[in-house]
Order: C-alpha cells, then structure tokens, then sequence
C-alpha cells in the first residue's frame, strides 16, 4: 500500500474524488458540518503543509506526528486544554494537555517551543530532562468521522513561565498563516480559542 502527501492532491476537489469510493458517504458529508468537525480544505491543506500523510487503504489511515507538552503548575498541578472555539462557532471538548501537529523536519524541541509560543503566547520554557515519551496510538480522528487515524505522540513535561495561576483563555493566530492558500484558508475550519485549566496531575492520565 502506497502513501499519500500533499503533492498527490492539486486541488481539496481531487482530495474528495479520492475519498469517497474509500470512506463511508454518511462520514464524509458529516465533515465540516457536524459541530466539531474539520472539512476537505482542513485535511488537504494538512497534506499540502507536510504534517498529515495518507495511507492508500479502505479506509485510508491518516499518520500524525503529535507533540504534547504537559505543562507543569504549583503543588502537583497540570494544565488542560478543555475545549476549543472553532471558526464557525462550534465547541469541541478536549481534556488533554497542550498538543501540535509536527511539521515535516522539525525537531521535538522545536515543535515543543512553537506549540508554545502559538498556543499560550511567546513565554520561556523549559523542558523537564529525561521527561520525553513517545508511543503510537491508534483510534478515529473527532475532527474527520469515519476516516482511523495513527497518532505518533511525542511527549514532554515542561515548565513555562508567565502563565495565569487560574484558568485563562488564549486566541488562536492564523493556523496556516505562512501559507498561501488564501481560498483553501477561508474555506477551513479553524480554532479561535483554546480554554486551559488546570487539574491535579494525580487525577489525569494522558
């Protein structure tokens, strides 16, 4: 079985051809459309920017490499993403510590630092040593219904300075800002607001 990157698909339109013999209809009109989904110009332009692969299957399987930065608070604390604000005003739960796709050729490091500086502002970190974990999981993608996917997980804990000691919202910049897709960007669904909490570390299993 062959994979996919974004140079197999010219246009979201040859992304959708190639996926509907391949995925369940009911699944794939669902997307962009069920409150918390993502649609074809999302997925096509994760290809496009090297950070999702398709495997040529039925269903196809989609790889991502994930770094999670379990960013670490005062007595034993933890800090969570609890849900996101997405662009057409959906809300999607999420109960994780902070996560990023990995761009291609980037480093954990680095995709630690810019998942950072994206998602809770330019601030110092810190990486615990000897803290880093990586595992594979395997179970249905929440923002494309019907389409499995394989999570390379890279995690860390880190310390980061500068955050709130309650629990604070942060605004999402452009996802793909740097790209110049214009029509694909408008037409993608993207995240607005992160909302952290913090919980006991004890208590949360990521």
């Amino acid at each position: 079985m062959s994979g996919h990157g974004g140079s197999s698909f010219s246009t979201p339109q040859s992304l959708f051809d190639w996926l509907k013999p391949r995925l369940p209809s009911d699944s794939l009109s669902s997307w962009g459309v069920k409150p918390g989904t993502k649609n074809v110009h999302n997925l096509w332009l994760e290809l496009s920017q090297g950070e999702t692969s398709l495997l040529d299957s039925t269903p196809p399987i989609r790889t991502v490499n994930v770094v999670t930065v379990r960013v670490l608070g005062k007595d034993k604390l933890l800090l969570v993403e609890a849900g996101q604000e997405l662009s057409d005003g959906s809300f999607r739960d999420r109960f994780r510590p902070l996560s990023e796709k990995m761009k291609p050729h980037e480093s954990v490091e680095e995709a630690v630092a810019r998942a950072v500086k994206e998602e809770l502002g330019s601030m110092a970190l810190r990486i615990v040593p000897g803290s880093y974990q990586k595992k594979l999981e395997e179970r249905d993608s929440a923002s494309y219904p019907g389409l499995p996917a394989r999570y390379v997980l890279h995690s860390v804990d880190a310390w980061v300075e500068g955050l709130p000691d309650a629990d604070f919202v942060t605004e999402e910049k452009e996802e793909y800002e740097d790209s110049d897709r214009t029509m694909e960007l408008e037409k993608a669904v993207s995240v607005r607001k992160h909302f952290w909490k913090w919980v006991s570390s004890e208590s949360f299993s990521s």
